[in-house]
């Protein structure tokens, strides 16, 4: 690591970055209504240019994949059954796939049709290369800050190009095109305008996004709205509980919402943790049963659908423990060619399932900080690590083991230079800074939506080596952007 002594950027240079982070959308509102700049390096991280190709290549395959085993409906319903049993909130996912796609005798019509807006998100491992973290196929936010981060250092460079240079760790590297948040919104536009069509309607197709009650990320969703806006989509935002009361058929499974006419797109930035549907002034005998049964009313239409509880059930860290643990031959039962599964395959780093002989295992012979303990919680503060895990295995009930698995704990190169973060206008040199690399794709039935085979632009999110919660909005994690060095 280059240790050469480096001092702070001055005063006036952070405002000017925090002002521009401010007036390009990149923040978090706050109780009281104001706006927090989200936290950002001052200069991008870089990465071998052959490595980003790879993951490039292998990311729409995963998309493939995990679309394929979304549609695969007996295959969900028998691979996660017992993992169903230990998690309650899967449970009730469960359930509601089973009333859609279960028993050909009792089940609903699931006229959806699928749109998987899908983040993976790797980490390139210092010892066994680029490996995935996780699959988000819910609420797979912050694209449009991803390109904002790029953008903010194209501005950086231009503006203060001394600062930057002095923060880079190769200034000969080349800027990773990043336009996540035009290519989510042409993905989501195709979608919209060809159930538009389906219907032989004429006029703005309507993009209906599903938020969360006081929702402090609204500026990350607002980008994209008026992305949508500019391509000729019109925008509504809706809680589970307002649709509770709003939403009706038309004819021909059209969905309706009242006050708006047809929606051709519902795309959920709510519903993957059970507050999603908690209403307590309803009073329900069993908890989030009425507005968890928006989701099945909504499938049931004719509408472009991001994330559908299958998705949501195929991105599990279940699923990628399944996928990961079967041989690469089982993957042509999901259409991909041998080649094609043994790319996907190298990018998946070992899970173990928590069971008896593996924690046996664990407690004698694993060494702890070569793991991480996950459940299927989605967001920050679900990964238990180090000694804890130990810990944490012995206090489980043996009903409660399958609602988790253990994953080999990736350790990411630090950048060769220290950096600076700049978090609530305050600047910090961090020396180890380490990243999560995040592609985004775009499926609509299946078929790339987006004019590079499905790739749909990256966020980048580092954090200090020493912290474990990577998260921009819930850790200590910090916006950043890609240069590409040969």
């Amino acid at each position: 690591m280059n240790t050469e002594k480096k001092s702070f950027v001055s005063q006036q240079i952070i405002e000017d970055a925090c002002e521009w982070e401010i007036m390009h959308g990149v923040a978090f509102r706050q109780a009281d209504n104001t706006a927090r700049h989200c936290p950002f390096s001052i200069a991008p991280m870089t990465i071998e240019r052959d490595v980003y190709q790879h993951l490039l290549t292998v990311t729409p395959l995963i998309t493939k994949l995990i679309h394929n085993v979304s549609e695969d409906h007996d295959f969900l319903q028998a691979s996660l059954s017992n993992m169903a049993k230990a998690d309650p909130f899967f449970g009730l996912l469960m359930s509601r796939h089973q009333q859609l796609h279960g028993d050909a005798k009792n089940k609903l019509v699931a006229a959806r049709k699928p749109l998987l807006l899908m983040r993976t998100d790797f980490m390139d491992d210092r010892t066994h290369g680029a490996k995935v973290i996780e699959f988000n196929g819910i609420a797979a936010g912050m694209g449009p800050f991803g390109q904002r981060a790029a953008e903010f250092h194209s501005f950086m460079k231009n503006q203060w190009p001394d600062t930057y240079n002095q923060w880079i760790e190769d200034s000969s590297a080349v800027p990773a095109d990043n336009n996540g948040l035009e290519q989510l919104a042409y993905g989501i536009t195709t979608a919209a305008k060809t159930v538009k069509a389906d219907f032989g309607e004429e006029g703005k197709p309507t993009f209906l996004m599903v938020v969360q009650k006081d929702e402090d990320n609204v500026y990350d969703q607002h980008l994209l709205e008026v992305e949508l806006q500019k391509q000729g989509i019109r925008t509504v935002r809706r809680t589970f509980e307002q649709l509770s009361c709003q939403l009706s058929s038309g004819e021909n499974k059209r969905l309706l919402l009242e006050n708006v006419g047809a929606v051709d797109v519902v795309y959920l930035r709510a519903g993957y943790q059970y507050e999603d549907y908690f209403a307590p002034e309803l009073n329900e005998p069993v908890c989030c049963h009425t507005l968890s049964q928006i989701r099945l009313f909504i499938e049931q239409h004719h509408v472009a659908v991001n994330a559908t509880i299958s998705q949501q059930l195929a991105t599990s860290k279940t699923m990628q423990m399944l996928l990961t643990m079967m041989p690469e031959s089982e993957y042509a039962r999901w259409d991909l060619s041998l080649e094609e599964a043994q790319l996907v395959k190298s990018v998946l780093a070992e899970m173990k399932p928590v069971n008896a002989e593996n924690i046996k295992w664990f407690e004698t012979e694993a060494i702890q900080n070569e793991w991480v303990l996950k459940n299927q919680g989605e967001g920050g503060g679900h990964c238990v690590f180090g000694q804890d895990i130990g810990k944490k295995l012995s206090q489980l009930a043996l009903e409660e083991y399958d609602a988790w698995a253990l994953m080999q704990r990736l350790y990411p190169h630090e950048r060769d230079t220290p950096t600076i973060a700049v978090r609530d206008g305050e600047q910090t040199i961090v020396d180890d800074l380490v990243s999560e690399i995040g592609l985004f794709t775009a499926y609509y039935n299946g078929k790339p939506v987006t004019e590079f085979e499905g790739y749909a632009g990256y966020l980048i999110r580092s954090k200090p080596a020493s912290e474990n919660e990577g998260g921009i909005h819930s850790g200590k994690g910090i916006l950043d952007s890609l240069v590409l060095i040969d």
